[in-house]
């Protein structure tokens, strides 16, 4: 059986959908507390998938969370050895940092609630990436930072606000800013973790829950799609 390790920063923000289609693959899956547990075992470096989630940092906040770092530093072993990397969110942004790219916050402000995704100029290299871009699928977007490109990375996808919303490097990394794997159940644990954040830029619960049960069921049936194609290039 495979390993995957998920390395999570905030409880609430976890594995959703990616779960379901990992069991299926036959993987067995660990997670590891990103602020608490030990980044240099040996288990997170040769995992067969490395997944690393979201949470309300930046990259850039090494001296108060000094384990950012450490994730750096073992996210750029993997790219080195080409060993299976799955960034979302803060994932990807630790994934651009480590490729080389700049990470910095955003100069259209937070981008915050469900919206279609477009596609890059490579995303035809990656046939799989159509599920998430399909006319009438809205994705759900919760960041504030961006990145650059790393050198030599597949541009997935792009939103009018933030161009760089997605990227690949080769067959064995992908990195995804916005968030491909929320569920409708796993949500109501988001609003209250982010109530603060929601509140700060006037975004009203009841409002975004609402908008989640009318588009997190069609995502979360692209994404199961999404997951195994991508699965099985792996």
């Amino acid at each position: 059986m495979r390993s995957a390790v998920a390395v999570t920063h905030v409880p609430f923000e976890d594995s959703g959908s990616l779960e379901i289609a990992l069991t299926q693959a036959g993987y067995a899956i660990e997670t590891a507390d990103a602020c608490t547990a030990d980044l240099r075992t040996p288990s997170l470096a040769n995992a067969d998938l490395l997944i690393v989630l979201g949470g309300p940092i930046g990259v850039y906040d090494g001296e108060a969370y000094p384990f950012l770092d450490v994730e750096i530093d073992l996210i750029r072993s993997r790219l080195a050895e080409k060993r299976p990397t799955l960034g979302i969110c803060l994932g990807a942004q630790l994934i651009a940092a480590a490729a080389g790219a700049a990470v910095y916050p955003g100069s259209e402000g937070k981008e915050i609630g469900w919206g279609p995704i477009h596609a890059g100029p490579d995303a035809l290299l990656y046939p799989e990436f159509a599920e998430l871009l399909a006319p009438d699928l809205h994705v759900l977007h919760w960041h504030g930072d961006t990145f650059s490109l790393p050198p030599g990375a597949s541009h997935l996808a792009a939103t009018a606000l933030y161009p760089n919303q997605a990227f690949a490097i080769e067959q064995h990394t992908l990195a995804l800013q916005f968030h491909p794997e929320v569920t409708v159940r796993g949500l109501e644990r988001w609003y209250v973790g982010h109530a603060c954040e929601l509140a700060g830029v006037g975004i009203c619960v009841p409002q975004i829950r609402q908008e989640s049960e009318i588009f997190a069921p069609v995502l979360e049936e692209a994404a199961l799609r999404f997951w195994n194609g991508w699965l099985s290039r792996l």
